[in-house]
């Protein structure tokens, strides 16, 4: 297949995942439609709802994306993460970077995350969405081989093929027609690259659901079902609320009186100091009895477990505890999928930061990525006060169990302050001692 191929056929699928993709984004923002609307319903509404959403798919990927902090890397072994590295890692703005990384992932089943060298020579990391990259896979080790992305520019579609003796930039013949969309075929060669890091400098975050699930599935997917239903319910509601939040009061017996252009007219006057009088003895007010909405909270509360049972979010997340909040070990056993859950993203998201790490030491030293050991350093996903944490670690440090720079990246400390820390005790530990470190450097 040549690279022009390669492009045209990526280009195909992300056109044919455009539509699902543009779907679970509305989700996550929610502006999703509202799917079970009846036409009753949406014409009772008028243009008081133009969206109606719990946010709960939203919430489903957010309450996993928060746990997954990295910190750091440690190279070969080593016993504390690299400073250099992490000091690359935040130049590349990745601290901010990284966390919307897994947010994209987790939202829309995959994102990437492209290196390579900027104009000064350095690493340059940068983070790609799915509706612009998509990777072509060897079938029998299922891992990238290529990769596209395409975007508009200046009237022009734009493109880039990666592989991994090669880079191809491409320009569309002709402007693209604005809203249309970038074609698929009519493209001209701008520039070819030699690739010395001999792989794809690109790196897939797939938030796989099953074995074959190499485009990933979307966090969101089990339960969008669910919470279509759930805006219907609350639509109901709302829908209800607007035809009865008012007694509906009716009258008999009395004349109907017409204007000009024989429209009636209200007799009774809104003004809460004004009297309601009818001259006819026969005539009889009333009003219908109020609607209880009860039935709506009950059904919501069972619509909302089942989301809870099916996406891990624990009952308080959900604001199923009612009135008492839980104590902390409730807390803890409540969350015990949800961090279940964070620790399975850590080592599947892991891999691929590890990989996007030794191309980082590709780029910055010119050695081969897949002979390079990283190791990413995960912050604890589960939820622990400050002093808790503390506690812990100190008494690990003390039996002899962590070692210092461990024990500091398990309080949260990074790269270049673990350093800073490591340097200012041993210049307190010589000072204590007398000795004046610049006598002996100099």
């Amino acid at each position: 297949m040549t690279t022009l191929d390669t492009l045209i056929a990526l280009g195909r699928r992300l056109d044919s995942d455009a539509q699902q993709l543009s779907l679970l984004n509305s989700y996550y923002s929610g502006t999703q439609p509202l799917a079970y609307l009846s036409d009753d319903a949406r014409a009772a509404l008028g243009s008081g709802f133009r969206t109606l959403s719990v946010e709960l798919p939203k919430l489903a990927v957010d309450s996993l994306a928060e746990r997954l902090d990295l910190q750091g890397f440690r190279i070969g072994g080593a016993e504390a993460a690299d400073p250099g590295l992490w000091a690359v890692w935040t130049a590349n703005g990745m601290p901010e970077m990284a966390p919307i990384t897994h947010t994209e992932a987790l939202t829309l089943g995959r994102s990437f995350v492209f290196v390579w060298a900027g104009d000064n020579g350095r690493p340059l990391v940068t983070v790609e969405s799915p509706t612009q990259v998509a990777v072509a896979r060897d079938p029998a080790t299922r891992e990238p081989v290529a990769a596209v992305k395409r975007w508009e520019q200046d009237g022009y579609g734009r493109a880039v093929v990666l592989e991994p003796d090669r880079i191809t930039r491409y320009r569309t013949e002709g402007r693209v027609v604005q809203g249309a969309g970038i074609p698929s075929t009519g493209w001209r060669v701008v520039e070819t690259l030699d690739n010395p890091l001999g792989t794809i400098p690109v790196v897939p975050f797939v938030n796989r659901g099953r074995l074959l699930d190499t485009e990933g599935i979307s966090e969101m997917d089990p339960i969008l079902d669910v919470c279509d239903a759930l805006n219907k319910v609350m639509s109901d509601a709302m829908v209800s609320s607007e035809y009865f939040a008012r007694p509906r009061r009716w009258v008999t017996g009395m004349e109907i009186v017409e204007d000009a252009d024989g429209n009636p007219v209200d007799p009774f006057s809104e003004d809460t100091t004004r009297v309601w009088q009818a001259e006819n003895p026969e005539t009889r007010f009333g009003q219908f009895e109020q609607v209880d909405l009860a039935s709506y909270a009950n059904l919501t509360a069972t619509l909302t477990q089942q989301i809870g049972a099916v996406s891990g979010l624990p009952p308080h997340y959900l604001g199923l505890n009612g009135d008492q909040p839980p104590s902390a070990d409730a807390i803890r056993s409540a969350e015990a999928s949800l961090v279940a859950r964070a620790l399975a993203k850590q080592r599947s998201f892991g891999r691929s930061w590890a990989q996007v790490a030794a191309l980082i030491l590709a780029v910055q030293h010119g050695v081969d990525p897949r002979s390079v050991g990283v190791e990413p350093v995960w912050a604890d996903p589960s939820t622990r006060t400050p002093a808790q944490t503390a506690d812990a670690v100190v008494k690990l440090h003390a039996e002899g169990i962590l070692p210092t720079s461990a024990a500091l990246e398990r309080l949260g400390y990074s790269p270049p302050q673990i350093e800073r820390i490591n340097t200012q005790r041993v210049n307190d530990s010589l000072a204590s001692q007398g000795v004046n470190l610049d006598d002996v450097l100099s």
